[in-house]
């Protein structure tokens, strides 16, 4: 009988899924929109859709790609969130005034009224937040987060073949 080959197991804190950062980050963002979601649900809206409506507020009129990139979200991914909004009258998609072949996004009277109800929620998740994590702790976290968020993390390794 031939022996089995032995399987390379690496040592056991590199392998644990705690140590992971991305998945430490993504199991923070659920965990953080779910309970804000729960705070935002008497107006109708969802966290992802009462940020894409606060950007639009603050920001004004703007392409797609602009708010994806502002966002750090994907445009295809954006594209599906903005559709709800835009079936409900929220926000309405224009050519660009500065160019015609860019669609640019506009928050409505409807949507800045929405806005205005949801940023209630949104106030008291932020407080219960702050309450439950701790006032400088929710400042420290969202400082380091902005800079996680801004930071160039540079590209993938390649792999040569040799």
């Amino acid at each position: 009988m031939s022996p089995s080959p032995r399987l390379h197991i690496p040592p056991r804190s590199e392998s644990e899924p705690e140590t992971c950062t991305c998945l430490a980050v993504r199991q923070a963002a659920r965990h953080v929109t779910q309970y804000y979601d729960q705070f935002l649900a008497p107006s109708g809206l969802r966290t992802t859709q009462f940020s894409i409506l606060a950007k639009l507020k603050w920001l004004g009129p703007i392409t797609i790609n602009a708010l994806a990139a502002d966002l750090v979200m994907d445009r295809t991914t954006l594209g599906r969130n903005i559709l709800p909004l835009e079936r409900e009258g929220l926000i309405v998609i224009v050519p660009s005034s500065s160019d015609r072949r860019s669609k640019e996004l506009r928050l409505t009277d409807t949507g800045a009224a929405r806005l205005r109800t949801a940023v209630k929620g949104w106030a008291r998740a932020q407080k219960s937040f702050d309450v439950a994590f701790g006032a400088k702790r929710s400042a420290d976290l969202r400082a380091l987060l902005r800079a996680v968020s801004a930071s160039e993390l540079g590209g993938a390794p390649t792999n040569h073949a040799s």
